[in-house]
């Protein structure tokens, strides 16, 4: 079996962007726990949720008052809440008004 140069060229660049990615995913991660970490070290707890994530989170509880999670669902965000009220240092980027803003559920 021959490979041409073409196809040769293709796995190259295949097997280069496949672990590029790879790296570049492995380091952001790596900075990005250790941003936690460090956060974690400064004060006992921090934000958990991202203002869009949390906004997601709280329309879910109300679009489902039902389902068995809910109270689960509910506790995680009130605790995201006071994380966000009585912490200095943020994971995620929240504003000071967005914080204000927000309501337990």
């Amino acid at each position: 079996m021959v490979l041409t140069a073409e196809v040769i060229g293709m796995l190259v660049f295949t097997l280069a962007a496949f672990w590029g990615l790879a790296t570049w995913s492995l380091v952001r991660t790596m900075r990005q726990e250790g941003r936690k970490v460090e956060i974690l070290e400064q004060q006992d707890r921090m934000d958990t949720y991202s203002p869009e994530a949390l906004a997601e989170l709280r329309e879910w509880i109300q679009a489902n008052p039902d389902d068995p999670l809910v109270d689960d669902a509910r506790r995680r965000h009130n605790e995201c809440i006071e994380a966000l009220e009585e912490t200095d240092r943020r994971f995620y980027d929240w504003s000071d008004k967005e914080i204000d803003r927000l309501e337990r559920v």
